[in-house]
């Protein structure tokens, strides 16, 4: 049974303020207070590391064993966007080569933008499963706010820069994998105004359907599950969306939302890495990590965990 083994995170200090996006966006006075009031989004973290250097921050954090290195076979890289950086350069094997991870297969998986995390983790202990030996995968998360659209969606969300390194067994007494459920709707391909409409209309039902049915094919109700670990577009989004299945927005961990804004794949893996932290995750705990991506289409994902 697929099982997160560790979780290595890096969020840089330096934040970009929402007020600072009112040009370039043309947004009025009145949005910003929405922003901050409404969605409860401040600001998002900024890095002046290049891409490699935040993937290189997380992986340190992970603070593999010369025998965990050794044992690692694949590499999957969980990205929102195609590209990330300019041809012909590639920051992922850049790092693995210098955190002596060069022997792994290493490729991206960004077939479902941002839900791309959760399709990752699945992937990996798929892999691990058909080798049936002790290897490892790695699953590691992160991007550059580098264009107007990987920083800001309008009325919705910040991107936020940061890293994360998950490594996943095919096998674990902790953090064991129950359930993945991930919805494709691919009639959400397009930029047409309907289409984001109609996306914006479904979005908190569809969010929410994933859940209960991850829950559900995992065997338990939603009141036994400890907290949700979401993805962190905003606040009133997972509002609403808890409002529909009944579940206590407290049980949600939102802290991250306000301050580091919406950090690609690598939200799951930094709010796991708070939950643990914190202690909001005691063993035996069943948690659900959820997430939505969009732009090829949407995907509505979600996982249940036993920590």
């Amino acid at each position: 049974m697929t099982a997160l083994a560790a979780v290595g995170t890096f969020v840089p200090a330096d934040r970009v303020p929402i007020e600072s996006y009112a040009d370039a966006f043309d947004l009025t006075p009145m949005q910003v207070r929405v922003f901050r009031r409404y969605h409860k989004i401040g600001s998002a973290a900024r890095s002046t590391e290049p891409l490699a250097g935040l993937l290189r921050l997380a992986l340190d954090d992970l603070a593999l064993s010369p025998e965990q290195a050794a044992r690692v076979r694949y590499v999957l890289y969980a990205r929102t966007f195609p590209v990330v950086v300019p041809y012909p350069r590639n920051p992922l094997h850049e790092v693995l080569e210098g955190a002596g991870l060069g022997h792994a297969a290493a490729f991206a998986v960004g077939q479902q933008a941002c839900a791309s995390g959760l399709l990752a983790v699945d992937l990996a202990g798929r892999l691990l499963a058909g080798d049936g030996d002790d290897g490892l995968a790695l699953v590691v998360a992160g991007e550059k706010a580098f264009t107007g659209e990987a920083q800001f969606v309008p009325e919705t969300s910040m991107f936020g820069e940061g890293a994360s390194a998950c490594l996943v067994s095919a096998s674990g007494e902790r953090d064991r994998l129950l359930s993945y459920v991930a919805r494709l709707r691919g009639e959400f391909d397009g930029d047409l105004e309907e289409v984001a409409a109609e996306f914006q209309r479904i979005y908190h039902d569809a969010l929410g359907e994933a859940v209960t049915a991850a829950v559900a094919e995992a065997g338990l109700a939603l009141a036994d599950i400890a907290v949700i670990l979401p993805h962190n577009v905003n606040t009133v989004a997972w509002k609403r969306t808890c409002t529909r299945i009944g579940f206590p927005l407290d049980r949600v961990l939102l802290d991250h939302v306000a301050d580091y804004g919406h950090v690609f794949c690598a939200d799951a893996f930094i709010n796991h890495r708070t939950a643990v932290e914190r202690g909001l995750l005691r063993p035996g705990d069943r948690y659900v990590v959820a997430a939505a991506g969009a732009g090829r289409g949407a995907t509505f994902s979600a996982m249940v965990f036993e920590h």
